[in-house]
């Protein structure tokens, strides 16, 4: 692993990277208990409901093994999740606003995570953020190059 490689993937799993992994690891395992739970003794109730809260525990376990690991695939992996997430959230949310007859139970990502104080909706935003600032930048190869001179 280059050095920039390796100091980025430090930076993403140190600080605050390792306390949004943290949280990432939090819900994935209450998302993973609600929807597994849920699942096996009411699924008739809520399909849709309780298949999205499992698609949502599924997308926090991806995206806290994503961002605990280094290389460029997990950051990958990381961002795409996070990504989805974001979009799941917003489009569960907004459903659940506008046909609430669909959902006679309540997701993770239910009215944009307001059952878990809306960390649903800002965990990606930050998951995001952090992957942006945490990317290598790699200089360019023409700012990198030694002047030259013509004489």
């Amino acid at each position: 692993m280059s050095e920039t490689t390796h100091t980025a993937a430090t930076t993403r799993a140190s600080g605050p990277g390792r306390l949004l992994v943290a949280v990432y690891a939090l819900f994935a395992v209450a998302a993973t208990g609600r929807s597994t739970v849920q699942i096996l003794t009411r699924f008739e109730e809520a399909p849709l409901a309780y298949s999205l809260s499992a698609l949502a525990a599924a997308v926090y376990i991806a995206a806290t093994v994503a961002l605990a690991r280094s290389g460029h695939t997990s950051r990958r992996v990381a961002l795409a999740a996070c990504t989805f997430e974001l979009v799941g959230v917003v489009a569960v949310g907004l459903f659940t606003l506008l046909v609430p007859e669909a959902f006679p139970d309540d997701t993770v990502w239910s009215l944009f995570g307001i059952g878990y104080g809306f960390v649903p909706l800002v965990l990606p935003v930050l998951g995001l953020l952090w992957l942006g600032r945490s990317h290598p930048r790699t200089p360019d190869a023409a700012s990198s190059a030694p002047p030259s001179h013509r004489g």
